[in-house]
């Protein structure tokens, strides 16, 4: 006679189960989607991202439920300059954005004819080959560009004389960080004072680590909505 599965040991083990992956999504790492352009070309719509959440500590922000009792961080580390980090904005906490660090507190960041400055000096840049949009063809202007502390990454140029091209000096306040798109000209991030502005510390969920999975539009006439963006699996975030 076939013995049947106890119904106990079935809702036991489903909890356990459940318990562990929350922790692992709480702790370790968290899943993500990108759904915007705003950090082409390192990252592209319909990229799934893992990101660690023990990387700078944890907030109240770490948890998907509120937690009052925790008012700063535990474990703090400040992100380093090119560090790609996922935070909830302050004007708007129930939002996800991505961004890269540019600047930490105390650093003077400026962008003058489209190139990046921090504490006074233009960082390095090197013109590589254009970023073609895959969603129209366009060719967009590439470069990399080169932060203080050696961390050197893609960054896009899409349009010339942007009103985004020349900034006031920002002043990184104590506790926050200054945060950019790659896609300079298509983000909304830290030049945006009033919108996102600086973003405290105890906002970042955690460091950008590596792409799972990225699809694309199919466009090759499959009866599937989308392909898989092969190059691009299990592709370390830069």
């Amino acid at each position: 006679m076939k013995k049947s599965f106890p119904v106990r040991e079935f809702i036991s083990t489903f909890i356990l189960a459940t318990l562990t992956v929350l922790a692992i999504r709480v702790f370790l790492f968290e899943p993500f989607h990108i759904p915007s352009g705003s950090m082409k070309s390192t990252l592209l719509v319909g990229d799934y991202i893992f990101v660690s959440k023990y990387s700078y500590g944890y907030s109240r922000y770490s948890f998907p439920f509120y937690l009052p009792i925790i008012k700063g961080r535990i474990f703090p580390k400040t992100p380093k300059p090119g560090d790609v980090v996922v935070f909830r904005p302050p004007k708007d906490p129930g939002l996800h954005y991505i961004k890269r660090v540019i600047g930490i507190p105390g650093d003077k960041v400026q962008i003058i004819n489209g190139f990046l400055y921090i504490n006074g000096n233009k960082m390095q840049y090197k013109k590589v080959s254009d970023f073609i949009d895959e969603d129209d063809g366009k060719a967009i202007c590439r470069y990399l560009e080169t932060l203080p502390n050696g961390n050197t990454h893609e960054v896009l140029d899409d349009i010339q004389d942007s009103p985004l091209d020349n900034t006031p000096v920002y002043t990184v306040p104590e506790d926050h960080v200054f945060v950019l798109g790659d896609n300079r000209d298509n983000s909304r991030d830290s030049r945006f004072i009033t919108d996102v502005g600086y973003i405290p510390l105890k906002n970042i969920i955690g460091k950008a680590h590596v792409i799972a999975l990225s699809f694309t539009k199919s466009k090759d006439g499959s009866f599937l909505p989308f392909k898989l963006r092969s190059d691009r699996v299990w592709h370390a975030i830069n």
